[in-house]
């Protein structure tokens, strides 16, 4: 979670997904949990509509201090938006989660990883993308001299 105070000063880049050791050693399940904390980085970043209707003191004063929001169709209709999405983190009570499983994040992690790495199709680079990089690298390679 190093990466969440240089995103809150601006910073729009976050290096190091995926990597373990000092960045010796890359692992694809790390990148699969470093993407889930970069996309929550992210929402948190994005930040919080704060409005009247967002802040709901209609359905506050309707509820009454101390009573429960959570079954009031304001709070069905948002919780959504406020609450960060996932698809690894577990937050689950234990007995559920062990009814599930009982994978944990790593384990989770590692099946996701194998999923992308076996199913992904990237789309195709446009036709003539390879010509231009192979004149890139041949451009380069004359510059510095190398043969």
């Amino acid at each position: 979670m190093t990466a969440m105070l240089p995103a809150l000063a601006g910073a729009n880049v976050i290096y190091g997904l995926g990597m373990l050791e000092l960045g010796i050693t890359f692992d694809f399940a790390q990148l699969v949990i470093d993407n889930e904390i970069a996309e929550m980085i992210k929402h948190v970043v994005k930040g919080i509509d704060v409005n009247d209707y967002t802040m709901a003191t209609n359905v506050i004063k309707e509820v009454g201090v101390g009573k429960e929001f959570v079954t009031n169709m304001h709070t069905f209709d948002n919780f959504r938006k406020v609450q960060s999405s996932t698809t690894l983190f577990d937050r689950r009570m234990r007995e559920g989660w062990e009814e599930m499983g009982g994978k944990d994040l790593l384990e989770r992690a590692t099946e996701k990883a194998k999923y992308i790495l076996e199913n992904h199709k990237p789309d195709p680079l446009p036709a003539g993308t390879d010509v231009l990089i192979d004149d890139i690298l041949a451009e380069a390679a004359e510059e510095e001299g190398v043969k």
